[in-house]
């Protein structure tokens, strides 16, 4: 399949209802408003197509940059290509569930979300400690060094109250994944989240919701998922 034939099928994929959803979290013109189920059987037949995907992400249309990251090789991608793609991640979509989750397949996660979260920039954060969500949540334990994963925790009570708004919602996702994720710091992940207590959020039209990770680990607990790892972490 090439580029014009991608896109003519995403575009027949799409639908308005769909594209009010997304529209509706953030995502901008344009785009078709395709659903991620509905892409699956075009990239069983297209699998990992690299230079493909990059057509595809530099349309800035929101249904091709996603259906890049499903096709993406990412053992093709340097850290100077993800740069590129965080770059022209422009909401939380992009950057928490295209570019960091593309990323969590590299030898390089690690490296390259360790000095987004240091960037002080919202979406490079929020992506930086999404991926390390992606990656405590599929990978073995031991592939973490406990200190480092404390000293994150640590990281996150002492700033995410003052955090930027999206970087907040992946900074307590963080706190919940080392919990159920990551065993041997369920206990320290517990406290965590019962010092952070609750997160406020500010929402369009003035309105402001309260994130709670001591909540959502209890009922991970309830429903015995702990040590729960996904097989795959892209679709």
């Amino acid at each position: 399949m090439d580029f014009d034939i991608v896109m003519q099928e995403l575009e027949a994929l799409g639908k308005e209802r769909t594209k009010k959803i997304y529209i509706s979290n953030g995502a901008q013109e344009p785009l078709f408003g395709v659903a991620t189920g509905a892409m699956k059987p075009m990239s069983k037949k297209i699998k990992k197509n690299q230079p493909l995907a990059e057509q595809l992400y530099a349309t800035g249309n929101y249904d091709a940059m996603y259906f890049a990251g499903v096709i993406a090789d990412p053992a093709a991608m340097t850290e100077a290509d993800f740069d590129r793609w965080i770059d022209a991640a422009y909401f939380y979509m992009l950057s928490d569930y295209v570019v960091a989750v593309t990323l969590a397949e590299t030898d390089i996660a690690q490296e390259v979300a360790d000095k987004w979260i240091a960037s002080g920039e919202e979406l490079r954060m929020s992506a930086g400690w999404s991926c390390y969500c992606w990656l405590l949540g599929s990978r073995p334990d031991a592939e973490f060094e406990g200190s480092k994963i404390a000293k994150m925790l640590e990281m996150v009570k002492d700033t995410i109250h003052d955090s930027p708004e999206r970087t907040k919602y992946a900074m307590n996702n963080f706190i919940y994944t080392v919990a159920t994720s990551y065993s041997p710091l369920h206990d320290l992940a517990v406290q965590t989240a019962q010092a952070v207590g609750p997160v406020e959020v500010g929402q369009d039209k003035g309105k402001s919701k309260y994130l709670n990770a001591s909540g959502n680990i209890q009922k991970a607990i309830d429903r015995g998922q702990l040590g729960f790892k996904r097989k795959h972490v892209r679709c």
